[in-house]
């Protein structure tokens, strides 16, 4: 949910403005997958409730791009305005026909959150002392929740904060997406010094996949050595999993409790698309992803203080579970958690395709060989050169639609060469096949590099991570 500081709306009229627009979203999605016309006429009927419920509160109709009070720059907020219908996102489901991915501009207005721009990263770089990751410096995280400034301030006044992230084990294997929130938040706990809990939503993947209790937590061990190989400090790290910690925490449980009481079951409709038909498991389960956001969840680290200020890297997907959070937290007297979102990773065919761990070819997963590395680099990544030699060298290649490019913006470290590489690949100077070639080099040592790490974390490591105990860290 939207801040109110600032001159921004009312925390309802946002918060009924992005439920709307959550909403349109699973209507569309329920007709895209042909649904029953029961489920979709009582979607449709939610959605003209809260439609009218925004009218009445703001004097005037709901139109998408044009949060209440916040009119999008240069965007349409006429009368003629009209949703757009070219995206889907939620914590499930990522869909765009376009070959560049999501819109991200419209989605920060869709989701009520602001951009990261330069001021905030310089802010960031003169109290790390750090120059700032790539993916700050290179828009893959690109958004966040007005409360990083307070993270900033806090640090600044030697006030402590935490880290939390998570990680949704639907499978044994994990891919190269996979690895960018820990990356980030791997920098992020190095830089700042404080410590990390990870939460393994091991009862998601359950309530949501066809999996047994046993299988979601046999992936949530396996996972933890991919996150484990990451390098995190383990006196600072805690990584649990919610099959587990759930019985283990009474504060941790406390929060779960009391947050579902602060969320109606229409809330939870107008925010996650939940049906008459969904089980009551998975309609209670955005509370235990909000739990982690409040300091008293782990009293173990942080005693019964309630009021350390967490900061949350997440793919901006997993948004919606937020601002659920940052509405109920003053009702239960906690600080709102603050966010940085990053942008998706796309699948090797494209950025509107999706990548999946049920097809190979869809990514590099951390299990490939350099041999596999090469070949599906080679067979599989979209291309943004043209149809010949002759037409890429006179009109070059796409690097907005070129999956090559796109993957190298993620993990060449180097700024320059990656500008070079942009200006020949647009001019047509470098081709499709030399464009791969600088991929494939830059990702088969970075992943034998992760899996020989991953070779020496044990079971006996994971299990020292996921034993809840005391953190080393420096608050006051």
């Amino acid at each position: 949910m939207a801040d109110t500081a600032n001159g921004e709306p009312p925390a309802s009229t946002m918060e009924l403005f992005n439920r709307i627009a959550a909403q349109g979203e699973f209507v569309r999605a329920l007709k895209a997958k042909k649904a029953s016309k029961d489920e979709v006429d009582a979607a449709v009927e939610l959605l003209l409730s809260l439609k009218a419920s925004y009218k009445t509160a703001v004097g005037e109709d709901y139109k998408a791009d044009c949060p209440p009070g916040n009119p999008a720059p240069g965007g349409d907020c006429g009368p003629d305005a009209t949703e757009p219908e070219e995206d889907f996102v939620d914590p499930w489901t990522v869909q765009t026909s376009s070959a560049k991915g999501i819109d991200y501009d419209k989605l920060i207005v869709r989701f009520g959150s602001s951009k990261i721009n330069k001021e905030l990263i310089d802010r960031i770089e003169r109290a790390t002392g750090q120059r700032p990751h790539r993916f700050l410096r290179r828009g893959i995280f690109f958004s966040h929740r007005l409360d990083m400034n307070q993270v900033l301030d806090a640090y600044e006044n030697k006030k402590p904060f935490y880290l939390y992230t998570g990680r949704g084990p639907s499978s044994e294997a994990m891919h190269v997406g996979h690895l960018i929130p820990f990356i980030f938040t791997k920098w992020l706990q190095d830089v700042f010094n404080v410590p990390l809990v990870i939460q393994m939503t091991d009862d998601e993947k359950y309530l949501w996949k066809d999996l047994t209790l046993d299988q979601a937590y046999g992936y949530a061990v396996e996972n933890a050595k991919d996150i484990i190989a990451c390098g995190f400090d383990i006196k600072k790290t805690f990584i649990f999993s919610d099959l587990d910690y759930m019985g283990m925490s009474s504060g941790f449980y406390r929060n779960v409790v009391k947050i579902q009481k602060h969320v109606t079951f229409n809330q939870a409709k107008g925010i996650f698309g939940f049906t008459d038909s969904d089980c009551i498991g998975k309609i209670s389960f955005p509370a235990i992803q909000a739990a982690p956001s409040f300091s008293n969840s782990f009293p173990q680290i942080f005693k019964d203080r309630a009021d350390i200020q967490c900061l949350i890297p997440c793919a901006i997907d997993q948004d919606p579970y937020f601002r659920m959070t940052r509405d109920v937290a003053p009702r239960i007297g906690y600080p709102k958690p603050a966010l940085l979102h990053s942008t998706f990773f796309p699948a090797l065919q494209g950025a509107q395709t999706k990548m999946s761990a049920s097809d190979p070819n869809s990514s590099i997963f951390l299990t490939d060989s350099a041999k596999e590395i090469k070949t599906k680099v080679n067979k599989y990544a979209f291309s943004g050169g043209r149809d010949t030699i002759e037409e890429h060298r006179q009109l070059g290649g796409n690097c907005d639609v070129d999956v090559s490019f796109m993957y190298l913006t993620f993990f060449l470290e180097d700024d320059d060469r990656l500008e070079q590489i942009k200006q020949d690949y647009t001019s047509g100077a470098m081709l499709t096949g030399e464009l791969k070639k600088v991929l494939i080099e830059v990702l088969q040592p970075l992943i034998a590099e992760h899996q020989a790490r991953r070779q020496e974390i044990t079971d006996e490591i994971v299990k020292e991570f996921m034993t809840p105990r005391k953190l080393t860290f420096d608050f006051q």
